[in-house]
């Protein structure tokens, strides 16, 4: 049964989508099965891994239960995934009656026995799509940009997740937070390091210590090439740190 792993964030470009992508790779190159699943109505996991949206069904079909879930899979050079396009957005339009916050994980438990992990792309308003993400994940994780700004979100998704947790699934985890597009040499990226543990212990939240250096190299290969990182750039330092962090993740035994 798959461990399911949604990225939150209410900051858009705050590496949701390109941690999606890297972690579903890397975990792909371990040997794992994974679904990447995007529930952004703005697609970017979607096209990062060249996936149709235009003659193939998508998970707004599959919500609207159009489709069976397992039929709208792409497999793609990147990994599987479920993609989306706009028309997700209308989601938080047509569903407002009690347990809609369990469409995404009523659906993904017809999938979750043909994968190890199944990774979901959120999007940034902290509403109906994102809550469906929390309820249907055993994992939040939370990517920041290593500026102020980015961090000065992280208590509101906090206590976003944490009443989800509360309402609906006790039993899901922090996975922590972690840093992306960080810039090791300057001064305001250790800055914001040191301000990112502070906020962990006022949170009560673990801090990654794996820090994901920034590189135009992972723009290229997901917006211009559409392919795998991994084998694209192997030597490239954010490749080699997102493979860490996927180390990490497995050493704490959050995945």
């Amino acid at each position: 049964m798959a461990k399911i792993v949604s990225f939150i964030n209410q900051k858009g470009g705050a590496g949701k989508t390109a941690s999606t992508n890297a972690i579903s790779t890397c975990l792909k190159h371990m040997g794992y099965k994974v679904l990447g699943v995007d529930f952004d109505p703005q697609g970017y996991l979607t096209f990062s891994m060249g996936a149709d949206t235009h003659q193939s069904p998508t998970i707004y079909d599959v919500i609207k239960r159009k489709v069976k879930c397992r039929y709208a899979i792409q497999r793609t050079e990147v990994t599987d995934i479920l993609p989306a396009d706009g028309l997700l957005s209308a989601v938080e339009r047509e569903f407002t009656g009690p347990g809609s916050e369990h469409l995404l994980a009523t659906q993904l438990k017809t999938v979750a026995p043909l994968y190890d992990f199944i990774l979901i792309d959120s999007p940034p308003e902290l509403g109906l799509l994102s809550a469906n993400a929390i309820v249907s994940s055993d994992i939040v994780l939370i990517p920041g940009l290593s500026d102020g700004y980015s961090l000065q979100g992280v208590t509101q998704v906090h206590e976003t997740i944490s009443r989800v947790k509360q309402a609906f699934k006790p039993d899901l985890v922090f996975g922590g937070m972690f840093l992306v597009r960080y810039y090791p040499r300057e001064k305001l990226s250790l800055t914001i390091w040191e301000t990112a543990k502070q906020l962990s212990e006022y949170l009560g939240i673990p801090l990654l210590q794996t820090r994901i250096r920034h590189s135009n190299v992972i723009s290229k290969a997901m917006t211009s090439l559409q392919c795998d990182v991994f084998d694209y750039a192997p030597k490239n330092t954010a490749v080699q740190d997102y493979q860490a962090l996927v180390n990490e993740l497995f050493e704490r035994k959050i995945f």
